[in-house]
Order: structure tokens, then sequence, then C-alpha cells
């Protein structure tokens, strides 16, 4: 049987909730609402959480926006080539770490290198200069390679491999395995939950990242989607400049506001569709690999 107090703490922590996913969702569903409604409703600000005057015809434009379309190829490239550098990277940094001193002597130095790294940056300045001179300016590998290695994920999924029992690894050996062997069939299935979530930091670090994009990117037609997006605060997103009859034909029905708030809701709907499915993973990996030492 709850307790009076004990029950009033649930009462008060579900409507507290409640209250955190109402402010969550309004604005989303105030851009979708935009998004499908009118150019005058827009315009007017008539519309909150429900269309006026229903159209499609800022998805139209949208999906006949050739600059939207390639940033969009763009970050989808990016997300695969960079989480996939920064989960192979992270376990391989994160299964050495995992280590105990006596089996790995170096340990503690190492440690405490990528800890240094996460703690202390060189600088703007000095990241742009070694982007250049490596000769990927203006390129995808601008984008993935100067963050391959995510020092705070592989914190998480070296403290998640320390909680593993460690005669699971000495039965590994005593069956003839290697290090690869034993961490490829025995320590990446049991960090799955620890591998989804940094993999959902990952994905949502690369998709939302904008900052780089713009220093990095030399043409615009390189520009990742949340850079193309960032770029629209300052020009015209309806510029006449290279539009294709089919989009001058749209244009009458599609303000800014519209326009904008179909994109934003374009670009968020992978990371709204892709969380559910790493979600169930979410806290159990991040409080166990945070926590344990």
């Amino acid at each position: 049987m709850l307790s009076k107090p004990y029950r009033f703490f649930l009462i008060l922590n579900a409507c507290l909730l409640l209250l955190l996913t109402i402010a969550c969702l309004f604005p989303i569903l105030n851009v979708l609402a935009i998004s499908f409604s009118s150019k005058a409703a827009a315009s007017a600000g008539q519309v909150s959480l429900w269309p006026v005057d229903f159209t499609m015809k800022s998805y139209a434009y949208v999906f006949n926006n050739e600059s939207f379309l390639t940033s969009f190829l763009v970050s989808v490239k990016r997300v695969v080539l960079g989480v996939g550098i920064n989960m192979l990277l992270s376990v391989l940094v994160a299964y050495p770490l995992s280590k105990e001193a006596q089996d790995f002597g170096s340990r503690t130095w190492y440690a405490w290198f990528f800890v240094f790294t996460m703690l202390f940056g060189a600088g703007l300045i000095p990241g742009f200069l070694i982007v250049k001179e490596t000769g990927i300016m203006d390129s995808i590998w601008a984008l993935v390679l100067p963050g391959a290695i995510p020092v705070f994920n592989v914190l998480l999924i070296m403290n998640y491999m320390r909680t593993l029992p460690r005669a699971l690894e000495e039965s590994s050996f005593m069956d003839g395995a290697g290090h690869f062997r034993t961490l490829w069939s025995v320590y990446l299935p049991l960090t799955l939950p620890s591998l989804a979530t940094v993999a959902l930091f990952a994905l949502v670090a690369h998709w939302n990242a904008w900052f780089d994009g713009m220093i990095y990117m030399n043409r615009p037609e390189h520009y990742p989607l949340s850079t193309y997006l960032q770029s629209l605060l300052k020009f015209d997103s309806m510029n006449q400049t290279n539009m294709s009859l089919e989009q001058i034909k749209v244009q009458q029905f599609v303000s800014n506001r519209t326009a904008r708030a179909a994109q934003i809701f374009v670009s968020a709907l992978p990371i709204l569709l892709i969380y559910p499915f790493f979600q169930r993973y979410f806290v159990k990996g991040l409080v166990v690999g945070s926590v344990k030492g």
C-alpha cells in the first residue's frame, strides 16, 4: 500500500512531466501547423496548433528546391560516415581503456590524455588551420574527421565495459580467442545499450551541426542541412535566382514563413523517427556508463 506522501509525489511528478511534454511538443506542433497553412493565414499570425486553410504547397516547394535536397543528401552522407567512424574509433579506444592497470600498464596515462583533450581544446583558428593544411577543406571529410573520436562517448562505453564480469573475457581467452574476437563476440553484444546511446548522441550531433559546415565549406552546395537552414536566416529563401518554373508557380501560394516551417519539420523528421528505436536502450546505457568507474 502506497503512503499518501508517496502518492502525492507520483501525482506531482506526473503533472510536471505532462507540462514538460506539452512545452516540448508545442513548438513542433506549431511549426507543423504553419507548414500546412496558407500563405495568408501564416503571414497574419492566425496559426497556433492547427493548420488554417490547409495546403501542401509548402512541401511542394521544399521537395522541388534543389538546394534543400542537395543539403539533405550531404547531411545523410555525413551521418553515415560520421556515425560509422565515431562508433568504430570509440569502441577501439574504449576496449583497451576498460582493462585493469595490471593488464594494460599505460591505461591511466592514455585515459588522462583523452580526458585532457575533452577539457582543453586548441580553439577555432588552430582547428581551421589543421583542416586547411591537411587538404580536406570543402569536402565531407572536413565535417567528420575533426570530431572522429568523441571522448565523452568513449568514456561511456569504457565504463560500461568495466561493469562486465572479467570471467567472460578469461573464458574467451581460454577458448583460444584473441582480443579482437573477444571484443566482437563478447563485449559488443553485451554493451548494446551503451552503443545505442552513443550512436544516438553521434547521430544527433552530426545531423544538427551547422557551424563547421559554415567555416569549412566554401560552396553552398556542399552545406549540410543544418548549415543550409542557418543560412536562410541571412538570405532570402525565396531568392528568384536559379528557381525552376515549377517553383515560381508554387511561390505565389508559399511565404518565407511557411516554406521555412516545412523545411524545419522535414529536417527534424529523421531524428523523430529514429529516436524511438534507441529509446529503450538510452537510460540504461547512459546511467550505467556514466556512474561506474
